[in-house]
């Protein structure tokens, strides 16, 4: 792994214990920046802060899309659960 490698991992290991919550409450102020363009070093990490607060956004939702399936191909693949009305075993002879 080169420099810009090992500097990239410290840094999504940094954006990776920050809440999706508090980068969201910032979301609405960096759009706003990002939206009104400059030719300047504050403009441009307006667009850098907004992307990864988008990244994290986006990360989070396929994470979570990503469980919900896995619990719900798990929940199919185990048995209905017990009652006294129906049962899911046949007697066969």
């Amino acid at each position: 792994m080169n420099s810009i490698e090992k500097s990239l991992d410290k840094i999504a290991d940094i954006i990776l214990h920050i809440d999706e919550a508090s980068l969201t409450s910032l979301w609405d102020k960096y759009k706003a920046e990002v939206e009104q363009f400059s030719r300047s070093a504050k403009w441009e990490k307006a667009v850098i802060i907004f992307s990864i607060i988008n990244a994290v956004r986006a990360k989070n939702a396929i994470f979570n899309e990503n469980i919900k399936k896995k619990n719900s191909a798990n929940q199919k693949k185990s048995p209905p659960e017990y009652s006294k009305e129906k049962h899911y075993l046949k007697l066969v002879k």
